[in-house]
């Protein structure tokens, strides 16, 4: 979905209208957090965040794969697979699946490491055991209570925040913000703005870890891309931080398109963004997400990768390291 510009800016009338809607909605989510879920028998990392749209989960579940492995663990990320029409549980196959079938971003990180898609997430523990995990990754589902989490990871954009601070619809908060917080085990702040200071304050009054981190671009694409001007196209969460970051590397970006979060991007468009490339002697550029979406035409459009750098590895590395201990602690 494209969120409503209401959502990041001032008090609005479009907001005060939704409140009673959101209030409704907000009682449910906050009921169906107090539910109990199934124990999975082994460690469950969890990285969600607090509101609907992009924030850099899909990094950072790749920057904790990689620790994992070098904590000597095996992980196994487990999706419900927005966006994909399998229900499951399906072991994600980048050889045989499409995102249309998984989705985009279990797709992506079973390039990395293994990944099992299953609507009901407590359906596809078991299978997420048959593939050797010693810990299972969660991508999202931090309001979903079907399955116990022993670490629960937020990720907030450090530029966006919560935006207008409300309860969806009036709002991106996909529940209210309190009962939110109390689930929360650490919270990792993505760039350097200011805008999730007020949620990090209330995540380090309770004793809990604010990680600071960023996103790091690959420096040999940023060194090809750097001698050439680019159409940048992104249907991420917030395609702006993809342009933005693309400047920030020194890229000059002639021009741009955005499009919803796991847009399903047709053969009209994606051959309109081409010949305009083509006409206008640009590089067409997009993120790995994306591309995973647009496999028939991957040998025109060049992929921007990045990954997450934590400002501190050493802390994240005994928080959770620690956390894995406590878990295995438990009856």
């Amino acid at each position: 979905m494209r969120e409503p510009g209401f959502w990041h800016g001032p008090a609005s009338l479009n907001a005060h209208l939704l409140k009673p809607l959101a209030a409704l909605y907000g009682a449910i989510a906050a009921q169906r957090l107090r539910r109990q879920g199934l124990n999975a028998g082994i460690p469950v990392l969890c990285v969600g965040n607090y509101h609907v749209g992009g924030a850099g989960k899909t990094p950072t579940v790749l920057a904790l794969a990689r620790l994992l492995r070098d904590l000597g663990e095996t992980p196994v990320v487990l999706s419900r697979g927005y966006g994909g029409k399998l229900r499951g549980p399906v072991k994600v196959d980048p050889a045989r699946h499409a995102a249309s079938d998984v989705g985009d971003e279990p797709l992506m990180l079973a390039g990395a490491l293994p990944a099992v898609v299953s609507r009901k997430r407590a359906d596809g523990v078991p299978l997420a055991r048959a593939q050797g995990a010693t810990v299972i990754l969660m991508d999202d589902g931090f309001q979903n209570p079907s399955v116990v989490k022993d670490v629960s990871l937020i990720v907030i954009d450090s530029e966006r925040g919560l935006g207008n601070g409300q309860v969806f619809p009036a709002g991106p908060l996909r529940a209210p913000l309190r009962p939110q917080l109390a689930r929360t085990d650490a919270l990792i702040v993505v760039g350097t703005g200011t805008a999730a200071e007020a949620v990090a304050a209330e995540v380090a009054a309770q004793g809990k870890p604010v990680l600071s981190a960023h996103l790091k671009p690959d420096e040999a694409q940023v060194a090809q891309l750097r001698s050439k001007r680019v159409l940048a196209f992104a249907g991420i969460g917030d395609p702006t931080r993809f342009f933005n970051t693309l400047r920030a590397s020194g890229i000059d970006v002639a021009g741009q398109r955005a499009f919803a979060d796991h847009h399903p991007y047709s053969q009209a468009e994606i051959e309109g963004l081409i010949a305009e490339a083509k006409r206008e002697a640009l590089t067409l550029v997009t993120t790995e997400k994306d591309l995973v979406r647009l496999r028939h035409w991957s040998q025109q459009i060049v992929p921007f990768p990045v990954t997450l750098e934590f400002n501190d590895p050493a802390l994240l590395r005994k928080f959770v390291a620690d956390r894995l201990f406590k878990a295995r602690e438990k009856p």
